[in-house]
């Protein structure tokens, strides 16, 4: 017996789209649904814009998920383009009825997501391997992350999250990758290809975070990182006037000429008014491969100088998060795009990384300043 159109539909439910993480029949992406009495079922998709990169992709999805139900002999699917109202009615659907806008939904009052903007004094210490294996564990965990490669000039988290897709354009929406279930928008994914520098001064930068954290569509995240480049320059100051309540983690390793440059960067936030959320080591030390000795290759203690010193910056205390020991596959895996703390979660730098991530986790954000709707009981 050929399956019902409320059987096929009720599989295509199942079918999100890939950018939007969405069910495609409530992003009223189905155009039509044929079935023949001999259970050949021809199915027609809307797709967002003409050579969306998820084309093959949605097309596996509903031809897998249509050929379970019961009767199906076969799956067809028709691809089809949105037009520009339906594109338009798919915006407000997903930015809700007052239509486009421009503003930071993680600047509201009312967001509960997290935000997270992983800075340093210098170059080298491994900040973007930190961010996008916290993106990582944290995604593991069951939290939905998004990540913003802030550091235009040295921009390397598509490389290290294994990103080759540009971002889709829905009208004046930006669709971000999807890597490893964590979203994310880099400039590196806007150049033409090559390795090409950008060469922008500061109003150029700052109208990129902008279209980065309004124009992208990131959906309801848990958490949003933000690898900014290093030192105190432009796109640290707009960070912290377009995002005053994001939450300032510091990288350093254990060497004191870095531990030093590494505090100036932290104590922006003693100018900016935000708060510092801790401080993480990397390169802590090297696992001896012969022994179980650890060997301090770049000296010891400036994770807590670090934390030592912002404290009495701040006058609030400044926790030292964890120390990260040195790990060649945590390179290996930067240069792959597969973050360590999935290819080998139980990697001592793996093990320190996720532990980081659940502390962040588990820190619960201030009600503070949040309408929370409620009203009195009627008598």
């Amino acid at each position: 017996m050929a399956p019902t159109p409320e059987q096929v539909t009720a599989a295509l439910a199942t079918v999100n789209d890939p950018e939007i993480r969405r069910p495609i029949t409530e992003l009223d992406m189905v155009k039509s649904i044929d079935i023949s009495p001999e259970g050949v079922v021809r199915v027609g998709i809307f797709l967002t814009v003409a050579g969306c990169p998820m084309r093959d992709t949605i097309t596996r999805d509903v031809t897998n998920a249509v050929g379970k139900v019961a009767g199906v002999q076969s799956v067809k699917v028709d691809m089809d383009v949105m037009s520009a109202e339906q594109r338009k009615t798919l915006q407000t659907k997903l930015r809700g009825d007052r239509g486009p806008e421009k503003e930071i939904p993680f600047a509201k009052a009312g967001s509960l997501t997290r935000v997270f903007a992983v800075a340093s004094g210098k170059g080298g210490v491994g900040k973007s391997s930190v961010t996008v294996n916290l993106a990582a564990a944290m995604t593991a965990s069951g939290l939905k992350v998004g990540v913003v490669d802030a550091d235009i000039y040295g921009h390397s988290v598509p490389r290290m999250l294994g990103v080759s897709d540009r971002p889709t354009k829905v009208e004046d929406m930006i669709m971000p990758p999807v890597a490893h279930d964590i979203k994310v928008i880099s400039v590196g994914m806007f150049k033409p290809p090559g390795n090409s520098p950008v060469v922008w001064r500061g109003p150029m930068l700052d109208r990129a975070l902008h279209q980065f954290l309004a124009d992208v569509y990131w959906g309801d995240l848990d958490v949003l990182l933000m690898d900014l480049p290093p030192g105190t320059g432009d796109i640290a100051i707009s960070v912290a006037q377009k995002l005053p309540g994001a939450e300032i983690l510091v990288v350093t390793t254990p060497q004191q000429a870095a531990a030093e440059v590494a505090e100036r960067a932290g104590s922006i936030a003693a100018q900016t008014h935000q708060q510092i959320a801790g401080v993480i080591e990397n390169m802590a030390w090297l696992p001896c491969p012969h022994c179980d000795e650890r060997i301090s290759v770049f000296g010891e203690g400036g994770g807590q100088t670090v934390a030592d010193a912002l404290t009495r910056t701040l006058g609030a205390r400044v926790p030292l998060l964890g120390q990260v020991p040195i790990d060649m596959r945590l390179r290996e895996g930067g240069d792959e795009g597969k973050p360590l703390v999935l290819t080998d979660p139980d990697a001592p730098a793996s093990v320190e990384l996720r532990r980081i991530a659940d502390s962040l986790s588990k820190k619960s954000g201030s009600l503070k300043g949040r309408h929370l709707n409620l009203s009195p009981a009627g008598r």
